[in-house]
């Protein structure tokens, strides 16, 4: 397994977890790393990818809500949600990793770790909302 790939799955992980106790983000990330070790570098890409999507959550569930035909975003799933999050933060606000990459990435975490529709609902999400890339977006004050 990639190393990327592997520090979204433990920054998926941290974003779940963070769902249902909602506390300082630095705390847990310390908290968790000391039960799921990791090296520096993934490591520093999982925390870039947690802090990124906490920091602009606000705008990303607004865009979430705003795309999503018939589905509100409290009735998604937990892990669907959070996937997305994750992504559209990579996708709008790290123009580092190519788009591709990007959406094969959540709709392999979604087939993993979602329901069996869910690299469906992630990649058609996704798919609405990539040409939003390279736009400016408004961004969030934090969590």
């Amino acid at each position: 397994m990639g190393k990327r790939r592997r520090a979204r799955e433990l920054a998926l992980s941290l974003l779940y977890q963070l769902e249902f106790h909602p506390h300082d983000a630095e705390e847990a990330m310390k908290v968790f790393w000391k039960d799921h070790p990791a090296s520096p570098e993934i490591k520093a890409f999982a925390e870039d990818l947690v802090r990124g999507t906490l920091e602009q959550r606000e705008v990303i569930d607004q865009l979430i809500a705003s795309y999503a035909q018939h589905w509100r975003l409290s009735r998604m799933a937990v892990i669907d949600r959070n996937i997305l999050r994750m992504a559209l933060y990579e996708l709008l606000w790290n123009e580092e990793t190519p788009e591709k990459v990007i959406i094969n990435e959540a709709i392999e975490l979604a087939k993993t770790y979602g329901a069996e529709e869910s690299g469906r609902f992630v990649n058609g999400m996704l798919d609405q909302i990539k040409p939003l890339r390279g736009k400016v977006l408004p961004t969030s004050t934090g969590p």
